[in-house]
């Protein structure tokens, strides 16, 4: 097997072996959820704004609890992941909360033979787009998904944080998108101790790839903003410095952590 040319299947065993782990970690706080709790952060939730009647497209949903947390907030919505696994457990989540949520197991670049509708917003978030080789395919699904006003909103992890080792000790990857980074994994960041183990495939991909992709497929950006911390504590050695926020200890407030991108199109 060449990891690089069958990454989908590596990192769909990876993300169908961590499902349920995930559904029964604290990370997630599953029961939390189900009595009601909104999974999204305040970063998103405030870039989104009033969803109350809007149709949107979750890309990269996992086990669907941002999906539904949109559905409670007046949305409707569509999440899609390439983990069957995870996709069972969404839609059954769906049925239990009677939310007006549907999933479609897909990867992403395959989407537009899949489904066939418009939305008023494309959203994705935390961890998602360093699963992805190629982000000019990437964008060119967000655009085709979108109605003419709708907006993309997204929210990920900065790529600084990857170009470090796990420890955060030294520069270890890429800023800019060069080899696929192949690594071989135990555990899983909702579950550190789990004795999970698989092969991944990944990408580093720089700021200015993302804006230039989205762009470049017929999008606006109206919004970008960097913050100094992680509302998850998914990292090796943070400390928590407000309530619901994370940084490096080592780093303090002096590394970006997070980026966000509002896009429209016209």
């Amino acid at each position: 097997m060449n990891p690089e040319h069958d990454y989908l299947d590596l990192n769909r065993k990876t993300w169908n072996d961590k499902v349920a782990v995930h559904v029964n970690s604290e990370f997630y706080g599953q029961q939390d959820f189900l009595n009601g709790k909104n999974s999204l952060q305040a970063i998103e939730i405030e870039l989104l704004g009033d969803v109350a009647d809007k149709r949107i497209l979750h890309l990269q949903c996992h086990f669907g609890q941002d999906t539904i947390s949109l559905a409670r907030m007046g949305a409707t919505t569509v999440g899609v992941d390439f983990s069957d696994k995870a996709i069972e457990v969404a839609g059954d989540l769906a049925k239990t909360l009677k939310a007006d949520a549907t999933f479609i197991c897909s990867d992403i670049y395959d989407l537009p033979n899949r489904m066939y509708q418009e939305f008023d917003i494309v959203f994705t978030s935390y961890g998602t787009i360093g699963w992805l080789p190629d982000l000019e395919q990437w964008a060119k699904v967000i655009s085709h998904f979108l109605k003419p006003g709708g907006k993309f909103v997204f929210v990920e992890f900065h790529p600084v944080i990857w170009m470090f080792d796990d420890d955060f000790t030294k520069v270890t990857y890429d800023y800019f998108k060069s080899d696929p980074i192949i690594e071989d994994t135990t555990g899983t960041y909702a579950q550190t101790d789990s004795d999970i183990q698989n092969r991944t495939v990944s990408w580093n991909h720089g700021v200015s790839e993302v804006v230039k992709s989205l762009i470049d497929n017929g999008l606006t950006i109206q919004k970008f903003d960097e913050y100094d911390y992680s509302p998850y504590n998914c990292f090796r050695h943070t400390e928590e410095f407000e309530p619901g926020k994370f940084r490096i200890a080592r780093f303090g407030n002096k590394i970006p952590m997070v980026y966000a991108i509002v896009a429209a199109k016209p």
